[in-house]
């Protein structure tokens, strides 16, 4: 007797939306240009959650204990399809590719001065990060330190860019914090958490093994090659390319790691591009910001709605030419 044919395969995509009304990040009167997330503890709102009469009475709970409770009671209560995750957003501190930018100004930057691998001050290929920078990741260092006091839920998981710049500000604000999984510190580099794909040099990644010695204790993701498989010299990826890798991104993590309190330490580009892809208003991050957004993902049957993606562009031209 023929065995029964295989049952038929249903594809499914995820739907991505941000709980709002948790920070004030979300809030449209929060202004992004002079916004603090030092000085706002990363910008909780002090309110009510409605799983508030369920947490434990003889002991006080702190705003971040009684969010982490409530994502808890989320997660706990809803269908399988459906998951909240909370995401805590770096990006990295300031870079030898922003002051390069800032000395020559956008419009250069874009179409000569980017696509060089430096120039007399130094080398901005795969950019290290400045003192500045390094500053800049310290503060987030002694931001997570008091926030620990306060009872901040501390990541679960732990991702980084494999650009260098993402791997020292990882490095520098979460050694010696004493949160969990960071004694020692050994994220999970993803080849996809990158800031905008081509051109740029400073966007182009070093190889995996010069990764693997500046950073031996962190973690590739299955599968990540030794040379660069993304950077492409001659195009730019367009920002509706850069929201379908992020969505490709996001979608790869909530189908496959448990944990609900994640750490991605990214850039701007890649930022932009989360935000946009799980619902959120546009909130530009200043080097070494930090953002915590709270996600809803649901699970759909059927392909993804259609995404109008851009193809890649060349270079512009420089003034001039």
């Amino acid at each position: 007797m023929a065995n029964p044919p295989p049952p038929p395969q249903f594809e499914s995509h995820f739907h991505f939306s941000t709980i709002t009304g948790v920070f004030l990040q979300d809030d449209p009167n929060t202004d992004p240009d002079t916004f603090d997330y030092v000085s706002t503890n990363f910008g909780i709102i002090p309110r009510p959650y409605p799983s508030d009469d369920t947490l434990d009475s003889t002991t006080p709970k702190s705003q971040w204990q009684r969010l982490a409770h409530y994502i808890d009671t989320l997660n706990a209560s809803s269908p399988p399809e459906t998951s909240y995750k909370l995401l805590f957003l770096g990006r990295h501190g300031q870079g030898l590719h922003n002051v390069a930018e800032t000395r020559y100004g956008t419009v250069m930057w874009d179409c000569r001065y980017s696509l060089l691998p430096g120039d007399e001050t130094g080398t901005w290929f795969d950019a290290h990060l400045t003192e500045i920078g390094i500053e800049q990741a310290r503060t987030a260092h002694e931001a997570w330190k008091t926030q620990i006091t306060t009872g901040i839920p501390p990541p679960q998981s732990y991702y980084v860019s494999p650009l260098m710049r993402c791997c020292e500000t990882a490095k520098v604000t979460f050694e010696g914090t004493g949160l969990p999984g960071t004694e020692p510190f050994r994220p999970v580099i993803k080849e996809l958490l990158r800031e905008t794909l081509g051109l740029h040099t400073c966007d182009a990644r070093s190889p995996k093994s010069a990764i693997a010695t500046a950073y031996p204790l962190y973690t590739f993701e299955p599968g990540f090659s030794e040379p660069d498989p993304l950077h492409d010299p001659n195009l730019r990826e367009s920002d509706s390319a850069r929201d379908a890798r992020f969505f490709e991104f996001l979608s790869d993590i909530f189908a496959n790691d448990g944990n609900s309190i994640l750490s991605l330490t990214a850039h701007s580009g890649a930022i932009t591009s989360i935000l946009s892809v799980v619902g959120h208003r546009v909130f530009k991050l200043e080097t070494g910001g930090v953002i915590p957004v709270l996600v809803r993902a649901e699970k759909r049957e059927g392909k993804a709605p259609e995404r109008v993606v851009e193809p890649w562009f060349a270079r512009p031209f420089c003034p001039g030419e």
